[in-house]
């Protein structure tokens, strides 16, 4: 059971916990909502576990400075979308319109309505970017489903079936189309050897570029909340 710890001034809140896979002390900064937490091996005393936070704190306190602060969507907010920030405010109607710098929220609808169009947007660029990319590989995928994932982008199954997360509406269109191509590549090559690279590259030449805009700007996309 996960128990918390206080360490500095101002202090910071670390959760503690046990695991026996656990071989050594290890510290961890969620990048998405700044959680900080301390694994330590089954036996290791609580004593240890405090010496080694205060011997890193300079090095939590780094890296909690570079957390994305998160933000829940609602008027006001700055939400990007096909990676062009756009602000909401007060619209007309009962839907919700995304304009060109603009996201117009009808009177009396909340995140959920941004979240329900961002969804639909996206799931309508993703098929059409597996569509592309499956017809130039004389591939078929059996079904598209969006998830909120955290650990990754996308994913390909054995069947077939094809899995992304919705935020990559808010990514930059050559962000999103480069995972699409990525998971269409697994209905060649099941595994990342060098061979599933090359139809990676032959589908979208720049991926390495993609790549990297992800793992620099991807937690923006996870700041926005809409619960």
């Amino acid at each position: 059971m996960a128990r918390a710890l206080c360490i500095g001034n101002p202090p910071i809140t670390v959760q503690m916990r046990r695991s026996s896979r656990a071989r050594r002390l290890s510290l961890r900064v969620s990048r998405l909502d700044g959680r900080v937490t301390l694994t330590l091996p089954p036996r290791a005393p609580e004593t240890q576990a405090m010496a080694f936070l205060r011997e890193r704190e300079d090095w939590l306190r780094g890296h909690l400075a570079d957390v994305t602060p998160q933000q829940v969507a609602g008027l006001g907010t700055v939400i990007p979308v096909e990676g062009r920030e756009r602000v909401v405010r007060t619209g007309t109607g009962r839907r919700v319109v995304v304009e060109e710098d603009t996201i117009r929220l009808p009177d009396g609808a909340g995140a959920l309505a941004i979240q329900a169009t961002l969804k639909t947007l996206a799931r309508d660029r993703l098929a059409a970017a597996s569509d592309r990319y499956a017809a130039r590989l004389d591939r078929v995928y059996t079904k598209l489903t969006l998830r909120d994932t955290r650990s990754r982008w996308g994913s390909c199954t054995s069947a077939g079936g094809l899995m992304y997360s919705w935020r990559l509406i808010m990514a930059p269109p050559a962000v999103l189309d480069y995972v699409a191509a990525h998971e269409v590549a697994h209905l060649v090559e099941m595994n990342h050897a060098p061979a599933f690279w090359k139809v990676v590259e032959d589908l979208v030449p720049d991926y390495a570029h993609h790549r990297a805009w992800l793992r620099e700007h991807g937690d923006r996309l996870h700041a926005v909340r809409f619960a």
